[in-house]
């Protein structure tokens, strides 16, 4: 969560980036009883996200900018403020405002970030010794490592995290135009011969720090582009725009690959979308 400015306001809205990331590696392990899986990541926060206006208000309201989506409690922004507001005991409410600049179900985490930045703007404006890291547990599985704001591996089904210092590493980001949910990428796995080993953090940070090649998979790649051709087609479009290890991110579509700097990023993201008009391209890097 990045507030534009300052301490928050009693009346005043504020206006906070929810940053998406990306799985620089996604090692499924095995299903579990509760049908998730176990799961082995290096989990990175971006300087890109969805943007969330939240100002205090006498009852709870959620609009949404940029995309189709509910407003009610089937939104993942209105389900968490109201956690929030019970748990805090909160009588009254807050207006909130969400500007989608991530595409839908494209594995870079939006709903889950915005999810985590509601919570944190809510106990900012109203403070209450409430467990926050408890409630996002409640919210989904990715809504602990937002809370948390930094890179970290995460296991189990993604809330048991260590934090990992990341370098800053520029990259590119694209997506064809085409949501996955990640319930149907998990269950695409063909059974035990699609689950993988640990990812080798040592060789993925050494990799990052020099600019090499990064050893790292993602699991749910294949399942994933194997029913959906564009990403495939992404994943080489990166390459041969001179961008390096690209890897889909989480459960798709959207792909990414590691540039050499800000420059190389721009220029590559550019010249991607003049051939692809129709795809979504942004230039960012981790944070």
């Amino acid at each position: 969560m990045t507030p534009d400015s300052g301490a928050a306001s009693p009346t005043a809205s504020q206006t906070y980036l929810a940053p998406a990331k990306v799985n620089l590696g996604l090692s499924v392990r095995r299903p579990r009883a509760d049908g998730y899986h176990e799961v082995h990541s290096l989990m990175v926060p971006l300087a890109v996200g969805d943007e969330l206006d939240i100002a205090p208000a006498g009852a709870l309201t959620v609009s949404v900018e940029g995309a189709d989506l509910p407003t009610d409690e089937r939104n993942l922004v209105y389900r968490a403020a109201r956690t929030y507001l019970d748990a805090a005991g909160v009588e009254t409410g807050a207006a909130i405002t969400l500007r989608k600049r991530l595409p839908l179900a494209s594995g870079l985490g939006g709903g889950s970030s915005d999810a985590a930045t509601t919570l944190m703007a809510l106990a900012r404006l109203y403070p209450a010794p409430v467990n926050l890291p408890a409630l996002a547990r409640t919210l989904g599985a990715d809504v602990p490592f937002f809370l948390l704001g930094q890179s970290a591996l995460a296991q189990g089904i993604g809330e048991v995290l260590t934090p990992l210092p990341v370098p800053r590493v520029p990259l590119v980001l694209v997506n064809p135009g085409i949501e996955v949910s990640a319930r149907d990428a998990y269950a695409w796995l063909d059974g035990e011969e699609t689950y993988t080993p640990e990812l080798d953090m040592e060789g993925i940070l050494a990799a990052l720090a020099d600019g090499r090649e990064v050893p790292y998979h993602n699991a749910l790649q294949d399942p994933v582009s194997a029913r959906h051709a564009p990403v495939r087609d992404v994943l080489a479009a990166l390459e041969g725009v001179g961008l390096r290890s690209p890897l889909m991110s989480g459960s798709g579509a959207t792909c990414f690959a590691l540039a050499r700097n800000d420059d190389h990023a721009l220029d590559a993201a550019r010249a991607m979308q003049a051939r692809h008009p129709d795809w979504w391209v942004v230039a960012t890097s981790t944070l």
